[in-house]
């Protein structure tokens, strides 16, 4: 994260200063006349830094927010922190207006946490999706996600159940994270056939649609029919282009990207965002919660590689058997993983 400018020679303000000042006063002002809220439940905010409407990671927090808090009697608020340069004031102005936790997503909001927490001891910050800090802070929890592990099974999947032995990938941005989720799809897909072609992309980011769409319709064109998608709302894209012909199929990551395309959305990785978000903030609002870092593995509700029952309502009754006879294969594999039998590596490297 870039430091805070310092203004002129005479101390003026820079324009960069004022957008965050600014940004800091909205959030404190969003946050004013809680009031009675504040002192029966406190607040809790989340701080995203992808757009909502994604049908994926972030209305998913969002709705297991609102659950969790009408469960609770907790004041929420939602806000989305598209520049980076604001991100350390708003935090800033959550702790200053009292929150009792906050949630951010993402790891370009690692830094600015660090920086906020020790100043804020009576905040619980509750980062998804985040490296480890080191040292560690005791009022900061952070959750990384073994999203490798599902995509390897649908690695599994995918060259089992192509009919082209031709399988994709389409990432968001190439980090490490999804570097290795890429890795570990292609490993499977070799573990079943070394003739298994596996393509795999990155669209430049986690918010285009229209790109997913254009890498997606190119793999198709050159034979691929299984993608797995793993790029939030750039999945639209992808599972777009599948409906736009016969024969493609799309391993999604949200049960709410099924309805976009049912026919074709066969199966999905999940990393349940909302999952998470609720137990994690649950956790949180106990007495005794303390900082730490937290991998999320599988079969604890929240990374998991299934199949889409609406799928098997639609599809071709061969293909839908196929799925299913495939599946059951698969799961065995995800149970010797769970049990430690299978280690599938993490790989970062591009």
């Amino acid at each position: 994260m870039k430091k805070q400018g310092t203004g002129g020679a005479f101390g003026n303000p820079s324009r960069r200063d004022f957008l965050m000042a600014s940004a800091g006063a909205a959030v404190v002002l969003s946050l004013a006349g809680l009031g009675n809220a504040q002192a029966a439940g406190g607040l809790v905010a989340l701080v995203h830094t992808q757009a909502a409407g994604d049908n994926g990671p972030i209305d998913g927090m969002i709705a297991a927010l609102k659950k969790l808090a009408s469960e609770e009697g907790f004041e929420t608020r939602t806000i989305y922190a598209q520049d980076p340069a604001t991100f350390e004031t708003i935090l800033r102005g959550l702790g200053t207006a009292g929150a009792k936790i906050v949630i951010t997503t993402f790891l370009q909001m690692g830094a600015p946490v660090k920086a906020v927490a020790p100043d804020f001891p009576d905040t619980r910050f509750v980062e998804l999706y985040a490296d480890p800090l080191d040292p560690p802070l005791p009022n900061v929890r952070t959750i990384s996600y073994n999203y490798h592990l599902g995509c390897y099974l649908s690695g599994l999947f995918g060259a089992k159940f192509s009919t082209s032995k031709s399988i994709g990938y389409i990432g968001g941005v190439s980090i490490p994270g999804l570097n290795a989720d890429l890795n570990a799809f292609k490993l499977a897909a070799a573990s079943v056939s070394p003739d298994i072609k596996v393509t795999g992309a990155f669209a430049g980011s986690f918010q285009d649609p229209a790109k997913g769409h254009e890498i997606a319709a190119q793999m198709y064109q050159d034979g691929v029919d299984y993608i797995q998608t793993d790029g939030a709302a750039t999945d639209i894209g992808v599972i777009q282009a599948a409906t736009e012909g016969e024969g493609r199929f799309v391993s999604g990551g949200s049960r709410d990207q099924i309805k976009l395309g049912p026919k074709q959305v066969v199966s999905l990785v999940l990393a349940d965002f909302g999952q998470s978000l609720y137990s994690q903030v649950k956790a949180a609002l106990a007495a005794d919660w303390k900082g730490s870092h937290y991998a999320t593995g599988l079969n604890e509700g929240v990374i998991d590689f299934i199949l889409s029952e609406e799928f098997l309502k639609v599809a071709d009754p061969a293909v839908a058997t196929k799925a299913k006879e495939i599946f059951a294969e698969v799961d065995k594999v995800k149970g010797e993983i769970a049990a430690g039998k299978i280690e599938v590596p993490f790989n970062p490297n591009p």
